[in-house]
This record gives C-alpha cells, sequence and structure tokens, in this order.
C-alpha cells in the first residue's frame, strides 16, 4: 500500500470538499476555491473529518495514481486555508524587478526588459532595498500554478555557477565551481 496514498486528509474547520458524480474534487476555503479531476478508477471519501483517497487493485498504474491524487488533493486543503508563498532574489549588478498590478517588470543584464504578465490567481509583490538583492514574492492558492510561474521567472536568468548571478530562490544553496586558475610554470 502506498504510504502517502492511505494516509487520511484532516479537513479543518472551514473547509468543504465535494465531489461530483464526474469525479471532480472542489475545495472551498477561507482563500478560495480550487477544482481537481480525479481518475475514475480511484475513490475519494470523507470520513470522520478525513478525506480518504482508496484504489480497486494493486496494479502499478493504480498505485501511481493511488499517491499522485492524495497529495494533489492535500496541496488544494492547505492551500485554501493558509496558501503557499515563494521568494526569489535577483542576484547581479544591476538587476531590478517592478510590478504594476499582476505586471512583472524585470531588468536582467540584457539589451531589453522582460515584460512578465501573471496570471490573475497569482498576487506578486516585489522590494528592493538598499544594499540588498531585490525579492520577488508570489503568492497563491495552488501549489502547481505557484511553482510553474516561479521556475518561468527563473528560467529568464538561471543562476550560474561562479559568481551566482541570476534569479534564485531564497536559502536556495547554489552549487558554486572554482574559475580558472592560474597556470603553473
Amino acid at each position: 500500500m502506498s504510504r502517502i496514498g492511505k494516509a487520511p486528509i484532516a479537513i479543518p474547520s472551514g473547509v468543504t470538499i465535494t465531489v461530483s458524480d464526474a469525479n471532480v474534487v472542489t475545495v472551498k476555503g477561507p482563500k478560495g476555491e480550487l477544482h481537481q479531476a480525479v481518475d475514475s478508477d480511484i475513490t475519494v471519501a470523507q470520513e470522520d473529518g478525513n478525506l480518504l483517497v482508496q484504489r480497486p487493485t494493486d496494479q502499478k498504474r493504480h498505485k501511481a495514481l493511488h499517491g499522485l491524487y492524495r497529495a494533489l488533493l492535500n496541496n488544494m486543503v492547505v492551500g485554501v486555508t493558509s496558501g503557499y508563498k515563494m521568494e526569489q532574489e535577483l542576484v547581479g549588478v544591476g538587476y531590478r524587478a517592478t510590478n504594476q498590478g499582476n505586471t512583472l517588470d524585470l531588468v536582467l543584464g540584457y539589451s531589453h526588459h522582460y515584460v512578465f504578465e501573471l496570471p490573475k490567481e497569482i498576487k506578486v509583490t516585489t522590494t528592493a532595498e538598499k544594499g540588498k538583492n531585490p525579492t520577488i514574492i508570489l503568492e497563491s492558492i495552488d501549489k502547481q500554478l505557484i511553482g510553474q510561474v516561479a521556475a518561468k521567472i527563473r528560467s529568464l536568468r538561471a543562476p550560474e555557477p561562479y559568481k551566482g548571478k541570476g534569479i534564485k530562490f531564497v536559502g536556495e544553496q547554489l552549487r558554486r565551481k572554482a574559475g580558472k586558475s592560474a597556470s603553473k610554470k
């Protein structure tokens, strides 16, 4: 049995979960509402304030889907109660980030600016304190969406291993390389 799949999901107070006939799970909470279509072989049931995900057989496909849907549903419950937050910092001389509503304007050392239109489900804020690297803060209830957007922003200027310049997540440890060594005579 899947260790992740068999673990029940505790439903906090203020969260309502409904499962439609087409096996679409809707999670409503204080921060918003999320939907997830679940494979027809997997059953989702509520018992004693917990959400249970069950599979019909021990086929490899069912085992894989069992843990997957349990993790996705748990992420939805956490998202509508507390939400998700990702912070990225821009490391490099002249790198800047500003935002107007949901439009992110990035200066990353190229000859042009990157203007990035974010989905309406994501709230973005930027900070630029003197003596610190500019920071981009993304907040959303959808873990998959916020991760995808953060990865896209990072891909515009991924950190390089020699000086560490680029867009990196706050607290991320980069693998650094030594530069060229002087020739020995």
